[in-house]
């Protein structure tokens, strides 16, 4: 879907297919060495029940516990992904505005309902920072992600809040808020603030991309608009199990030591990037991803791909153009081994 030069279908999973496939991959947020051995083992465990229609209470009163709210509150999907979807095509809206840059997917769901979709396009000049006042006034819907994608920028809670305005829905996407040391600025779970809508994903701590399972928390009136748009049984058995899982203590306690490991190992990225001369790390980078510019970058990620390794081209998101990249967080080896390449795909015209 190309829109004013973006193509908002792409996204970093097709710089690893085919003739990307044995590259190493710095391209897909998920993180490495995922699923563990003991979620496989859920999963598999799951699969004798394949011959009844799934059952999603248990699984649904896990992440309702989880964010202390009722179940009420909560709409398993497949994926976050769907929950766009889904928010395009069941709430009445008539301004959508999609705030740049960020995950293409909701403007895209939007645009595919019918939807005429305004962008607010937050400034590299000012390291990609929300400034409330820039949303119009008049927009009933609001998207935003948080940490951000692919900016990797983190926004106060508070901040976001000052969007919520009676008879206006603010979707936050927070698919990346358990990668955060301590979920700080999370909204999740908050009932206070009008029309708030966030949307979690657990494809990508946990690896399951493959398996697909998010959810959403809302008010009991939006989940039930988004539930009557959901087809029937729209989450499979082994998801359910994945989900029921990755919301128990034992989880997350792991998520939280993932999240303190990611955060060194993107120190260590971040270190290694600022040395190179004529690039430009966004920080502070909160996300298990880092957004970079620099001269030339389109031509580096070609030479990247012949050296060995996937970064994602950053021009398919709204707000930016060829010179950005999106590197994802790797182990410290992976880093290194990443920071040479890089080097030798720099000629003395991209410095």
């Amino acid at each position: 879907m190309p829109t004013d030069g973006h193509d908002l279908r792409h996204h970093g999973d097709a710089e690893v297919r085919d003739d990307g496939a044995a590259l190493v991959d710095l391209a897909v947020n998920v993180r490495a060495d995922t699923p563990p051995a003991w979620l496989r083992e859920v999963i598999a465990g799951s699969l004798g029940g394949l011959a009844a229609y799934p059952d999603g209470r248990r699984a649904r009163a896990a992440v309702a516990a989880r964010h202390r709210v009722g179940v009420e509150r909560v709409l398993l999907t497949a994926g976050a992904a769907e929950a766009f979807v889904l928010l395009a095509r069941a709430l009445k809206v008539r301004q959508p505005v999609v705030v740049h840059p960020q995950f293409t997917e909701p403007e895209a769901a939007l645009r595919d309902a019918g939807h005429t979709v305004d962008r607010v396009l937050l400034r590299a000049a000012d390291g990609f920072r929300l400034d409330p006042a820039a949303v119009p006034e008049d927009a009933d819907l609001v998207v935003i992600g948080n940490p951000t994608n692919p900016t990797s920028v983190l926004h106060p809670a508070a901040t976001i809040a000052r969007l919520a305005r009676p008879g206006r829905t603010l979707v936050v996407d927070e698919a990346f808020m358990d990668a955060v040391p301590g979920e700080r600025e999370a909204l999740a779970g908050r009932t206070d603030i009008p029309g708030l809508v966030v949307l979690r994903s657990l494809t990508k701590t946990w690896g399951l991309a493959g398996l697909r399972i998010g959810y959403v928390l809302a008010s009991p009136e939006t989940i039930a608009d988004l539930e009557r748009a959901q087809p029937l049984w729209p989450v499979s058995t082994p998801a359910l199990a994945a989900a029921e899982a990755c919301v128990a203590p034992r989880a997350l306690a792991e998520a939280a030591h993932a999240a303190h490991r990611v955060a060194a190992d993107r120190a260590h990225l971040v270190a290694g990037l600022s040395r190179i001369a004529g690039l430009r790390v966004v920080a502070p980078a909160e996300g298990p991803f880092v957004l970079v510019r620099l001269p030339g970058a389109a031509a580096v990620r070609r030479r990247l791909r012949d050296l060995g390794f996937a970064v994602r081209r950053g021009d398919t998101f709204p707000g930016l153009d060829e010179e950005w990249l999106r590197l994802a967080v790797r182990d410290r080896a992976t880093v290194n081994s990443f920071l040479r390449a890089l080097e030798t795909a720099l000629t003395p015209a991209d410095r």
